[in-house]
């Protein structure tokens, strides 16, 4: 007999936690159904930007952490839940199909989904003591668990080899005018619209990667940022690939952030797909399909908290249809 779902409130409360997900350009390219087979994910085509995503990385990597959150935010409600991800092959947006199974969630999940509302992107530099080696070894299994594969980038050689090839690919010129009308649509989106890009697009740099000047540091005073570069791969070239990586992506960040740390995502400079490849081939192990560069510290003592990056109103981005769920 099937499990009877959550109510409609209980519901649209894991998608309030959800969209609070990150997304590349917090373009936030999702929708969200309540029907009577549970809650349905489907990528947003409008807020899909394809001259800076034209394989739709950053758009499944974006989903995938939202769907992530969403599982972490039943937990909390009390519930696990079954997901098939891409339930209907004639519908490729249809990204996931979530059934709440009324079955006890696992205290871990509750836990994390704690961590939703702290994480934060953060581009300021961090702190000079390191992240425990054992503490990285911990992220690389919570990504291997969701699917994904995560690498911890050495220091010296392989820090920098890395830091090279992304800015090669933040120096692309057509990628770059590419990008900025890309980027242009939100930026001029209305005051208020819930997808402000934020430090997506200020032009600040931290930890010494491209694309983002350094912050000023006092006369006479020498910091030495401590963070860690990672690259966090898909393990197939394909659609669900990418969409598990999202996922993997999110319980890294919450993992981190639950154990205080600090993180930053990149996605940018692994949008070309030679960068990529290059990438990959320095990358030890089997074959793997790097998505998205995490940096991972300590923030510094008395850094001041982040503000929330604006999210649109679930109102924007759910429906609610079905004979016992009328809709609204």
């Amino acid at each position: 007999m099937p499990t009877a779902l959550p109510d409609v409130a209980t519901m649209r409360r894991a998608i309030e936690h959800a969209v609070r997900a990150p997304s590349v350009h917090n373009a936030q390219p999702w929708r969200w159904r309540i029907g009577p087979e549970g809650i349905d994910l489907f990528a947003d085509p409008d807020r899909h930007l394809p001259a800076t995503d034209p394989e739709d990385h950053d758009l499944l990597l974006s989903c995938g952490a939202a769907l992530h959150h969403l599982l972490l935010a039943l937990a909390a409600l009390g519930t696990s839940a079954r997901v098939e991800r891409f339930p209907d092959p004639g519908h490729p947006g249809h990204l996931a199909r979530v059934r709440p199974t009324g079955a006890a969630p696992a205290p871990g999940a509750v836990r994390l989904a704690g961590a939703i509302a702290l994480r934060h992107t953060d581009h300021r530099r961090f702190a000079s003591r390191p992240v425990e080696r054992a503490v990285l070894d911990g992220l690389v299994r919570t990504a291997a668990g969701w699917g994904a594969h995560l690498h911890v980038v050495g220091a010296g050689a392989a820090r920098r080899r890395l830091v090279e090839l992304m800015g090669r690919s933040a120096g692309l010129g057509q990628q770059q005018i590419d990008y900025a009308a890309g980027i242009a649509r939100w930026a001029e989106r209305r005051p208020g619209a819930g997808d402000d890009i934020g430090a997506a697009v200020d032009g600040r740099r931290a930890g010494g990667v491209p694309g983002r000047p350094s912050p000023r540091v006092p006369h006479g005073v020498e910091h030495v940022d401590a963070s860690v570069l990672t690259v966090l791969s898909a393990l197939t070239d394909d659609r669900l690939g990418t969409l598990r990586a999202g996922e993997a992506c999110s319980a890294v960040l919450l993992t981190a952030t639950d154990l205080g740390l600090a993180t930053t995502p990149w996605s940018r400079p692994l949008a070309g797909p030679r960068v990529r490849a290059a990438i990959a081939r320095d990358l030890p192990g089997p074959a793997v399909f790097p998505r998205i560069v995490l940096r991972v510290g300590r923030a510094r003592d008395g850094a001041e908290d982040l503000p929330a990056t604006p999210r649109r109103p679930v109102g924007q981005v759910l429906e609610v249809v079905g004979p016992d769920h009328p809709a609204g």
